[in-house]
Order: C-alpha cells, then sequence, then structure tokens
C-alpha cells in the first residue's frame, strides 16, 4: 500500500460571500489545523465558486411528465449523465473522510447556497438509496462530519431558556436530517459566537480556540459525538 492511501482526507464545504469575514478565517484556520495534522484538505467556497444552489429539471435529461428530482437524480446516476459540477463535488465528497460544513448561522439554519449545495450534491443514488435513510452500510457510513459556524448573538442567548433557545434545537434538523440521514457519524459543533461584537484580540483568541478544537477532531480526541 502506498503512503498517500493513508492520509486522510477532509473535505470543507464553505459557505459566505466575504473573503475577509471572521467566518471565512475561522474555515482557514480549521482547514490549517487539519493539514498540520497529516489531512489533505479540500475546500470548496461555494461563493467563489458561484455554485448554483436551485435543483431544476433543467440539470437532468428531459422528462416527460411529472418531475420527480430524486428520480431524476437516480436515474442520471445510473445512466452517467449526473450534471458535471455535481459528479465533480460528488466525487470529492465521497473521497472525503471528514466533512466539515463552514457557515454563518442565517436564520437559524443554513445559507441558502449550502443548502443547494446538499439538495444538488447529496444525491440519491449515490449518497443513499431506497425509502430511508440512516443506512449503517451506505456511502458515507463510517465517514465524519461537523460543522463549523458562527453566530450573530451571543452564546447566553442560545442556550436551553435563553432568548432564542438551545442551539441543539436549531441545528438537529442539520445533524439528524441531513447528515446522519446519510451514514456520517456527526461530531459535535465548533461554534463562534457572536464575533462582530468582539475585539480584535478576542477574535485572534476565538480563532486560536477553533485550531485546537479541529486538531482534536483531527487526532480522534473529539468531544463526546452525537
Amino acid at each position: 500500500m502506498s503512503t498517500s492511501a493513508a492520509v486522510p482526507t477532509a473535505l470543507i464545504v464553505h459557505a459566505h460571500p466575504e473573503a475577509q469575514s471572521f467566518s471565512t478565517a475561522q474555515m482557514a484556520t480549521a482547514a490549517q489545523a487539519l493539514r498540520d495534522a497529516g489531512y489533505r484538505v479540500d475546500v470548496l467556497d461555494l461563493y467563489a465558486d458561484a455554485w448554483a444552489p436551485v435543483l431544476g429539471r433543467e440539470e437532468f435529461a428531459p422528462v416527460e411528465g411529472h418531475f420527480k428530482p430524486q428520480a431524476e437524480q437516480q436515474r442520471a446516476v445510473e445512466e452517467g449523465t449526473l450534471d458535471a459540477a455535481v459528479k465533480n463535488h460528488l466525487d470529492r465528497l465521497l473521497a472525503a473522510d471528514l466533512l466539515v460544513l463552514s457557515f454563518p448561522l442565517w436564520w437559524f439554519s443554513l445559507p441558502a447556497v449550502l443548502k443547494g449545495w446538499v439538495d444538488r450534491v447529496f444525491v440519491m443514488g449515490a449518497v443513499f438509496g431506497g425509502d430511508y435513510g440512516f443506512l449503517e452500510d451506505g456511502a458515507l457510513a463510517g465517514k465524519r462530519a461537523m460543522l463549523l459556524l458562527t453566530t450573530g448573538g451571543a452564546a447566553e442567548r442560545f442556550r436551553p431558556g435563553g432568548a432564542y433557545g438551545s442551539m441543539d434545537d436549531f441545528l438537529f434538523h442539520i445533524h439528524r436530517g441531513m447528515l446522519e440521514f446519510v451514514g456520517y457519524r456527526v461530531l459535535d459543533p465548533v461554534i463562534t459566537y457572536g464575533p462582530a461584537r468582539m475585539t480584535d484580540e478576542e477574535r485572534a483568541g476565538a480563532l486560536g480556540a477553533v485550531g485546537e478544537a479541529v486538531a482534536r477532531v483531527a487526532a480522534g480526541r473529539e468531544p463526546a459525538v452525537r
């Protein structure tokens, strides 16, 4: 076996429109921590790449009658006719041992471009199949996934009983409905709360904490998984 075959791969899918944002700096910090730990890091910057987020019938072969997106995804996989951009991202997803979704929490959820990436790249017939998910033998079973995010509000607002409610509640549909659904073992999220309200010194400290948290993940010493 070649040495390169043993090198783990992390795919970071980043969704922030500003290259100078704290979110982007946080992503770069995480990427460097993974590289320092021996990972090969593949970054998809959705805004920089002008990723088209809409899953529509135009990316498939002509369909007569009722359009069923997931059925067309499966047909495209079987016939080798997946959209070229989707196929490229799908191949990179399947090659990764660790998936990191990097984003600012907008309206308590994913930015639209990242949700659209999931819509288009979590392809039925390649990532999952059948009438149900949570497969132990699916294409992504045994792989790990985590969220790397920022918020506008302070940490105390996202606690049970806080002004917004528990962060776990906001992330449940991502953790359970997207990542666990396709077989991932989901790690605890790495979150920076309210970086826009921090001083430069506090932001630097927050980036240091992100690097340390991601280094623990890379070393297999991450906090308790879901």
